[in-house]
């Protein structure tokens, strides 16, 4: 058995969806210590830029013809998919950047897409704990309403594409404290990061249980 973790933030220590992700595993890891944690950042450890296209243009070639890159990038693909297919649990920390989804997170998935056969559900039924954060306000209201296009997309590929048992735990405000022009909302960014936290660590607890059914 074995929980599969994905970050992608490039913030390092001070992540705020790394930190939340934290939390959902030590409440996890407490309750079920006896599985196995598989880590990958993308972040700090980015996975190769053209290895999508050379994973495809590798797809699609014979054996004999493929080159050392394709060969490479199809295993590295393979590889993605396995850790996906065979993980019991995971939790992704995958925060909101320039409105959409990072290059890491986009390169990733589509990776792993290549790395199985067209219309493999990956995740089918496997219970997944996906942490999304946003530096400023997205909500109903708000002059940034609208440009979150990275949590549908998410939910898209991991419940539509993959089959995930989804559940979403989202923090706001995160550059409350960092950004000065954002010093106004300190009040209800600060209750949104206890409102989180408490989210996080409920994920956790809900995740070792469904595990253990």
């Amino acid at each position: 058995m074995t929980l599969l973790r994905i970050d992608a933030s490039i913030q390092g220590p001070r992540s705020a969806g790394s930190a939340l992700a934290d939390r959902v595993l030590e409440r996890f890891s407490a309750a079920r210590p006896e599985v196995g944690v598989l880590r990958r950042h993308l972040g700090e450890q980015p996975l190769p830029a053209t290895a999508w296209a050379d994973a495809l243009a590798g797809s699609f070639s014979p054996d004999a013809d493929r080159s050392d890159a394709q060969r490479e990038a199809l295993a590295l693909a393979e590889q993605l998919a396995a850790e996906l297919r065979d993980a019991t649990a995971v939790v992704l920390a995958l925060p909101l950047y320039n409105f959409g989804v990072s290059q890491h997170v986009k390169t990733w998935i589509d990776l792993a897409i290549a790395g199985a056969p067209q219309g493999s559900r990956l995740l089918e039924g496997t219970p997944v704990v996906a942490v999304v954060t946003r530096g400023g306000a997205y909500g109903a209201g708000t002059p940034r309403e609208g440009w979150d296009h990275n949590t549908d997309y998410l939910r898209r590929i991991l419940v539509d594409i993959w089959g995930a048992d989804l559940t979403v735990v989202e923090r706001e405000f995160t550059l409350v404290g960092v950004n000065p022009a954002l010093d106004e909302f300190a009040e209800v960014a600060e209750l949104m990061r206890k409102t989180a936290e408490e989210a996080a660590s409920e994920a956790g607890a809900d995740l070792a249980a469904r595990t253990a059914a």
